[in-house]
């Protein structure tokens, strides 16, 4: 068996009710925030969950930065969960896309997206 030569591990469209944001309006409530998280990581040979980074967890990460608070930008919600998928040191790289889709009238989402380099955060 060959291992292969990269590997990616990811979660797309994971929404979640964030309080989040600057502006007044925005205090006290939540809003929802659409998550997507791409890992490279090690390559390996995968013959049970042991040997993967389960996407579990980075769902868990993502609702505990959630459930810890107001969080005023989308920018430390992408920093907090790059920092805590890192954390892993399987993970080579990671790119962190949040979106607020209510965030602009006419627009079906803003957000940003950063990328995290092992050794880079």
């Amino acid at each position: 068996m060959n291992t292969p030569d990269r590997m990616t591990v990811f979660v797309r469209g994971l929404t979640l009710a964030v309080g989040i944001g600057v502006y007044d309006h925005e205090r006290g409530r939540a809003q929802p925030v659409v998550v997507d998280v791409e890992l490279t990581v090690e390559p390996r040979l995968v013959d049970r969950l042991a040997d993967t980074l389960n996407y579990e967890t980075v769902v868990q990460a993502a609702r505990r930065i959630a459930d810890a608070g107001h969080v005023d930008l989308v920018e430390q919600f992408a920093q907090r969960l790059g920092e805590a998928c890192l954390a892993d040191g399987r993970v080579i790289s990671a790119r962190i896309r949040v979106e607020k889709p209510e965030a602009l009238a006419g627009a079906a989402a803003c957000g940003c997206e950063m990328v995290f380099n092992r050794g880079a955060v």
